[in-house]
């Protein structure tokens, strides 16, 4: 049977509250984002990406959604370094998920260029050369997905090697769908969504991680 238990001497109530934020982590972002999303007028999913949110006059929103992910993301990070010992992938696991939310964060305070009309009054089409921010920030975005990608890959290694086929088979899916939508080559149109679909699997696997490992720790 699969364990994510603790060592015995970690304080239980600091590894739960910490464990926990990475529920709340991988609600936060897609609870904002797509909030945004379906009711900021002149935003349209199929053009524009979740992080272009972080642009016009209500984009502090989106930038709180990046970072506050991010902030969270490494709490859940340190929780799950308590969760995860001893046993394979127990540093690294934590590590990449420390790394996410660090990305998360460089995400928010890095912002995109304006493009292809948004927000309202932006130039149509895209800019002839990307700002350093908006540079910035989609390296910040590949190191996400990237981290999270890999983490699950890890994740999916050690529960086969504990015998629990169900965990091992959900986060190698998610990391394989995850990475087939964001790293392969697709045409430029599709981009908005196929990274917004990708966001969506990766924070429910962050929720899901969250909940096992809170179970396993308790």
């Amino acid at each position: 049977m699969t364990t994510l238990r603790s060592v015995p001497e970690t304080p239980l109530r600091p590894t739960l509250f910490l464990v926990g934020c990475g529920t709340v982590a991988g609600l936060l972002f897609p609870a904002l984002s797509f909030g945004q999303a379906f009711t900021r007028p002149g935003f349209d999913l199929r053009r524009h990406a979740l992080s272009a949110l972080t642009l016009g006059d209500l984009g502090w929103l989106q930038v709180i959604a990046f970072v506050g992910t991010g902030l969270l993301a490494v709490a859940f990070a340190v929780g799950l370094r308590r969760a995860l010992r001893p046993g394979r992938a127990g540093t690294a696991v934590p590590v990449l998920v420390g790394v996410y939310g660090v990305a998360m964060v460089g995400g928010g305070i890095f912002v995109p260029d304006p493009a292809l009309g948004w927000p309202p009054g932006a130039p149509a089409g895209l800019p002839e050369q990307a700002s350093t921010g908006s540079i910035l920030h989609t390296v910040c975005g590949a190191a996400a997905f990237l981290s999270l990608i890999a983490a699950g890959l890890l994740l999916a290694r050690r529960a086969a090697g504990q015998g629990d086929r169900g965990w091992a088979s959900y986060s190698a899916a998610t990391a394989a769908v995850a990475f087939v939508l964001t790293a392969l080559p697709w045409s430029e149109g599709s981009a908005s969504i196929r990274f917004a679909v990708a966001a969506v699997l990766i924070s429910g696997w962050l929720v899901a991680l969250s909940r096992r490992a809170r179970a396993e720790v308790t």
